[in-house]
């Protein structure tokens, strides 16, 4: 079955588990640097994990680019990687928001509880990366004719441009 045959969920479904697969590996990455600062350094905890954040997300663009997303276009790098960098640092601001705010608002700084809302604001930066990656970094390639649309693909504005008007076909002459 050709690539373009298939329907939008199940495209979508397949880039939802690609995505899922190198946040995997992210989380693990993160989560190992993050815990490791944590009890061998004395590094305070949310600057410790904001390191951890910044290794897991070079760990992350490698996989993006080169596994989940690396049939989307490829023809602004600079641009791609300066857009992966500005969504990466809004996630990295919600996760961490979140760790600071059960840290330094609660007084929830348990070994546990620093895991358990580093769990909490890695998910709900997860959602917001999936969706500006998705949007605006790694941006599906212009359709061809007859093919269908990447799922999820952005329009071309916030607002689609109406059809053009069918033009009328010059007349024939018949000699």
């Amino acid at each position: 079955m050709e690539r373009g045959s298939e329907g939008p969920f199940k495209r979508l479904a397949r880039e939802v588990a690609k995505f899922g697969a190198v946040g995997i590996v992210g989380t693990v990455v993160n989560f190992a640097v993050s815990n490791l600062l944590w009890h061998l350094t004395s590094l305070q905890a949310v600057r410790a994990n904001v390191i951890a954040t910044i290794v897991a997300i070079g760990c992350n663009y490698v996989g993006f680019r080169y596994f989940t997303y690396r049939d989307r276009d490829k023809s602004a790098r600079t641009k791609e990687l300066s857009l992966f960098l500005a969504f990466s640092l809004v996630g990295l601001v919600i996760e961490n928001g979140v760790l600071f705010a059960a840290i330094y608002g609660f007084g929830w700084d348990s070994s546990l509880q620093r895991n358990v809302f580093k769990v909490l604001g890695i998910g709900i930066a997860t959602l917001f990366r999936f969706w500006s990656y998705r949007s605006w970094v790694f941006k599906a390639l212009p359709v061809e004719d007859g093919e269908l649309p990447e799922a999820g693909a952005p329009a071309a504005g916030p607002f689609p441009e109406p059809a053009p008007e069918p033009q009328p076909r010059p007349k024939q002459h018949v000699s």
